[in-house]
């Protein structure tokens, strides 16, 4: 069984990570999308938010697990019995980055492959950090995040207009 892990931080999940999901879950028997908990990191939306989110918008995927763990991947992928990382790479700097990780992977868990998916092209400039800033300035999300996100999005601007 090919067993595979697609880390992140998904804060918010985009219409990116779900085709790299959508692809990867094609080449894997298991693929476990992992919310990696990074404490360095400000979050918009909490752990809890972003489990259910990915799980809402990924339900019409077979065999997807989404998860969360506090800790390094490659302890996790042994954790799940994972034989490949997946990684989306968008650029040139994407890649450079994800070959810095691979290598401390690999020191880590040689046993670990990583497999790169370049993303789609409608995809290959969306980050969360821009839909973030898209999301803080109350800009147009349709196409770029999942419906669930754009839902929670709605919500929290409606809480916000109604408190101040």
């Amino acid at each position: 069984m090919r067993i595979a892990v697609y880390p992140g931080s998904f804060d918010p999940v985009t219409m990116g990570h779900i085709d790299i999901i959508r692809r990867a879950s094609a080449v894997a028997d298991e693929l476990h999308v992992c919310i990696l908990k990074n404490p360095k990191k400000h979050c918009w939306f909490s752990i809890e938010e972003r489990l259910n989110l990915l799980r809402e918008s990924t339900a019409a995927f077979d065999h997807v697990v989404i998860d969360t763990y506090a800790g390094l991947l490659t302890d996790y992928a042994k954790q799940i019995g994972a034989t490949m990382v997946i990684k989306g790479l968008r650029n040139a700097t994407d890649f450079e980055y994800e070959g810095q990780m691979d290598y401390f992977n690999k020191r880590l868990a040689p046993e670990l492959e990583t497999v790169y998916l370049i993303s789609d092209n409608r995809y290959s400039v969306l980050s969360s950090s821009a839909i973030r800033e898209l999301m803080t300035f109350g800009g147009n999300l349709d196409g770029l995040v999942p419906e669930p996100v754009l839902e929670a999005v709605r919500q929290r601007q409606e809480g916000q207009n109604h408190n101040g």
